[in-house]
């Protein structure tokens, strides 16, 4: 990797470092939406009220430590595999891609991104949908990921235990990243087109920010629907015992709460990235 590669990683890392720590509540106010449809909470504000009524603010933050520990190893195998799949695209690093070429890297990371981002969103996921805690006088609650990973391999083994839902991780990663990446090269692009006819040469701080938040609502919208579809089967009492347990989630999700359940808590998703 490069120093001009290396150094993008490092800043991807830390920036989705702070993500997590500022955009964590918010993100477990999304995932108790849609592990629990429309039967606990009337809504985001309704979620997150009764969490900290019920749990305290540190409610709010349960399973952060997963995806903490984990961006740095996430991003910088996300950053590896796009940057190698649009280089073997377009036969060098310093020739810029296609739109095309773009979304196929970007789909292609997510795919390889799935072998880490899986079992990390696993663990933060359950612990998300624990209402309860040991310091609360509940025994059979999980302290940390690592208690939880442990009591996850125990019980159902390496392979079936901690890459549970793997393939609907990988169903949502792949248009994620394709729309996540198109949307971040499309923005950039423009930008830096405008500058030109000003005689501006660099893109500057804020129109990366705005083209990172264009980026990261392409990444929603293209797959959020398959989002609500993890969360559902990563907080299943047991792993999948089929092939066909994506479509078959899906099928429960649209019988008990219609097409809208498809979208439950995406309220705070789009504060997230805002």
């Amino acid at each position: 990797m490069s120093t001009s590669n290396w150094r993008d990683s490092v800043a991807g890392s830390a920036g989705g470092a702070m993500q997590v720590l500022v955009g964590h509540p918010l993100d477990t106010v999304k995932v108790r939406l849609q592990i629990e449809g429309s039967s606990k909470f009337r809504g985001p504000i309704d979620c997150l009220t009764t969490t900290v009524r019920n749990e305290g603010v540190l409610g709010l933050y349960k399973g952060m430590s997963s995806p903490l520990v984990g961006i740095a190893a996430v991003n910088s195998l996300l950053f590896w595999a796009y940057s190698k799949l649009k280089a073997l695209q377009s036969g060098s690093s310093k020739i810029q891609a296609t739109y095309t070429q773009t979304a196929i890297a970007g789909a292609g990371a997510g795919a390889v991104n799935t072998i880490l981002s899986s079992p990390v969103e696993l663990l933060k996921i359950r612990l998300q949908a624990q209402y309860t805690s040991p310091k609360a006088g509940d025994p059979s609650a999980f302290r940390n990921p690592v208690q939880l990973g442990r009591y996850i391999v125990r019980e159902f083994g390496l392979r079936r235990g901690l890459f549970w839902g793997f393939n609907s991780t990988l169903l949502r990663e792949v248009p994620a990243y394709a729309a996540f990446y198109t949307g971040f090269e499309f923005s950039k692009r423009h930008f830096s087109a405008y500058n030109k006819r000003r005689g501006i040469e660099d893109i500057n701080v804020v129109q990366m920010i705005v083209s990172g938040s264009f980026a990261g609502v392409c990444c929603w919208l293209a797959s959020y629907p398959f989002d609500v579809i993890k969360s559902k089967v990563q907080n299943s009492p047991q792993p999948p015992a089929s092939a066909s347990y994506i479509i078959e989630t899906a099928k429960q999700i649209k019988a008990q709460q219609g097409w809208s359940g498809f979208l439950r808590g995406f309220t705070p998703t789009g504060k997230i990235i805002l």
